[in-house]
């Protein structure tokens, strides 16, 4: 399990390290989405994220971000 922020805090790391802008475009009841670089990306708002879920999200973002960010 993942903790939602800390996830968030990734990939806003990644995104700031790839010049990726990272926006919270918005907020609803059970999900937040982002867009890093134009692309949305869904967040659940759970305290914590199951693994496959997580992976799921790193592959959302994977566009944007490079092939295997979340892995550096």
């Amino acid at each position: 399990m993942t903790s939602r922020r800390i996830l968030i805090k990734r990939i806003s790391k990644a995104a700031k390290d790839a010049n990726v802008e990272w926006l919270l475009v918005r907020q609803r009841a059970n999900h937040e989405v982002y867009s890093p670089g134009g692309q949305l990306v869904p967040v659940p708002r759970h305290s914590e994220i199951g693994e496959s879920l997580t992976r799921a999200i790193h592959k959302q973002a994977e566009s944007k971000l490079g092939k295997g960010w979340w892995r550096q």
